[in-house]
């Protein structure tokens, strides 16, 4: 059973980026600072032992979050908590920050080409000082490479000689190598193929079970996140919009956006339902627009989602989820009916 403290805590966590011309072009401009807007106020907890996945269209503040998270970006407004402490605080003790590890997208990337595989994972163990025996070290290596399914004479290759799935197999004990309780996996799985995904999936959940570690996930694919999550975030234009467990999000989604998304799952059994696609463009972070972030798309919009930017609150009829929608508030979402028979 999970642990009832939050391992980490994020409260009203804001990261916005200077995008402005330079000052002498803006001055003959006539124009001021042109800022981004990322991530805008964004709060939500981990319990230790779980994993929460956010979601959202590419652009949403999914991958800035996670960069937040890890102190990779030090938030423009906010807090970030791990484990009862700030994040500065922690991350300046480097005892802390070993527990706190990060799994990048592009194993072909992320991986030193020049370096041997053994050098790659005993890199995080030379670093925080964790042994200076080059017979435990390698001893850890091998145990770390055959934790990911792999043998410890891979250990003497180099990242090139493997294959994606395998390189992530090495990224992942790469991540494991400093005795991490928190790993950060930024869609982790999005360059493998499909049956690759699922091993990289099952490896993971495998190595949260038997190390008790916890997980902020960050995907685009749904059924990835059906997979991984016990709770589910979805974010638009920078914000949350919903929170729930994965299966009450997938089974009873609230939010307009949130429902939307999940229309936009292949229908496997061909049932011949009637699909409403959101229509629009994602506006831009530079200059959002007013009151919600999702109405100028939203078929359940009116006069207040135009003006008044709307707050999480619990839905109605569970305390579980989460919500920032005007229309679910008002009770004018009329749950489990077609978004466009709610507009008439």
């Amino acid at each position: 059973m999970a642990d009832a403290t939050p391992m980490l805590e994020t409260i009203d966590v804001a990261r916005f980026f200077d995008v402005s011309r330079p000052p002498i072009q803006r001055l003959l401009a006539g124009e001021g600072k042109r800022m981004l807007r990322a991530v805008d106020g964004v709060s939500f907890a981990i319990q230790k032992g779980t994993t929460l996945s956010l979601v959202g269209e590419s652009g949403c503040g999914k991958s800035t979050m996670a960069r937040l998270v890890v102190g990779l970006y030090s938030p423009t407004r906010g807090s970030v908590i791990f484990d009862g402490k700030d994040l500065a605080e922690a991350r300046a003790d480097s005892t802390q920050r070993r527990r706190m590890q990060m799994i990048f997208q592009d194993p072909y990337a992320s991986l030193n080409p020049r370096w041997r595989v053994k050098d790659i994972i005993a890199e995080p163990i030379r670093a925080f000082g964790l042994t200076k025996d080059k017979a435990e070290i390698e001893a850890r290596v091998g145990q770390l490479l055959t934790q990911v399914g792999l043998s410890p004479l891979d250990g003497a290759k180099f990242p090139h000689e493997f294959s994606g799935g395998q390189r992530q197999r090495i990224s992942i004990a790469r991540a494991l190598s400093s005795n991490p309780e928190f790993l950060v996996c930024d869609e982790p799985t999005s360059a493998l193929d499909v049956s690759v995904q699922a091993q990289i999936l099952n490896l993971m959940k495998d190595l949260q079970q038997r190390l008790g570690l916890t997980y902020l996930f960050i995907s685009h694919n749904l059924a990835v996140v059906r997979q991984v999550s016990d709770r589910v975030g979805v974010m638009y234009l920078g914000r949350l919009v919903e929170l729930a467990p994965a299966e009450t999000l997938f089974e009873t989604p609230r939010h307009p956006y949130t429902r939307a998304l999940m229309e936009a799952i292949p229908d496997l059994e061909m049932t011949g339902r009637q699909r409403i696609p959101v229509g629009g463009e994602v506006p831009s972070p530079i200059n959002p627009p007013s009151g919600c972030p999702f109405h100028p798309r939203c078929p359940l919009a009116n006069d207040r989602c135009k003006a008044e930017m709307p707050t999480m609150i619990a839905a109605r009829g569970t305390e579980q989820t989460l919500v920032a929608c005007h229309a679910v508030e008002e009770g004018r979402d009329r749950m489990g009916a077609p978004l466009v028979e709610a507009v008439g």
